[in-house]
């Protein structure tokens, strides 16, 4: 996807943007993100602001946008707090609190797992506010689930569902959770394993990654047949956009989450 830069906006849109802000005296592009065709960092007379948007003809990025906006106010206590949104110039732009942190180290040993768990912990307690529009995990896997699976995977916390190191981001003593752009409501232990799988990724051992995933007393209370249902569901998906061949590496890893539950 081809990013577009704050400089390479139309002037309609700085003007939109700056009648929030004031004005801009620098802005940084931000390469990182899937979800967004531009990002920035400015600096204004207010202070710091982090912008992500997407073209206003593209449905899907607005819609991802929208629901983002929508649960904003539930997610404010583990994530960036939305301070505006804005559409001109043919852009959809939303402007967050800016969070002056680095990506997470999910790797064995590292102090910031520790930080990761605290936020997921608290992550946990959060719902999805009354038609923000969220909707359940289990129909994610609607295609490749049977019914009675699929009723494992329902919950009422509002989930996050994208925990890679880029969308956690660590600020001193703490760590936030960014880009709810592809929330679901599910089982408040989804998160946990996304973010073990995570861990394994970064070259964590499985039994390490496992251990760490074992102080979540909803991952040590989830049913296994739930655990076993997400995985199938998570596989087939992955095979299905990629090949069996090229999902091999990351569905082992999915693998070792249902043995352990």
């Amino acid at each position: 996807m081809a990013r577009t830069g704050w400089w390479e906006l139309p002037a309609e849109v700085w003007a939109a943007v700056e009648a929030r802000t004031g004005p801009v005296a620098g802005a940084r592009d931000v390469a990182d993100g899937l979800t967004c065709q531009t990002a920035a960092v400015f600096t204004t007379s207010s202070g710091m602001v982090f912008m992500k948007g997407v073209p206003a003809n593209d449905a899907r990025g607005r819609a991802a946008q929208a629901t983002e906006a929508a649960v904003n106010a539930a997610t404010r206590d583990v994530g960036p707090r939305l301070l505006w949104q804005v559409v001109a110039g043919g852009w959809d732009l939303l402007g967050f609190q800016r969070v002056d942190g680095r990506h997470a180290d999910l790797s064995a040993g590292s102090a910031d797992l520790a930080l990761v768990a605290d936020v997921l912990r608290s992550a946990q307690d959060v719902r999805a506010p009354e038609g923000a529009g969220v909707l359940s995990f289990a129909d994610r896997f609607a295609d490749v689930l049977p019914g009675e699976q699929l009723e494992l995977l329902r919950g009422d916390t509002l989930l996050h569902t994208d925990t890679n190191p880029h969308n956690l981001l660590v600020d001193g003593d703490r760590a936030w959770l960014v880009d709810w752009a592809m929330p679901a409501t599910g089982p408040a232990w989804v998160d946990v394993a996304y973010t073990t799988v995570r861990l394994m990724e970064a070259d964590c051992p499985a039994p390490d990654a496992l251990e760490w995933a074992a102080q979540f007393p909803v991952w040590a209370m989830a049913d296994p047949r739930a655990v076993e249902a997400f995985v199938a569901g998570t596989c087939r998906l992955w095979e299905r956009q990629i090949g069996a061949r090229g999902a091999r590496p990351s569905n082992a890893r999915y693998a070792t989450l249902a043995v352990a539950a």
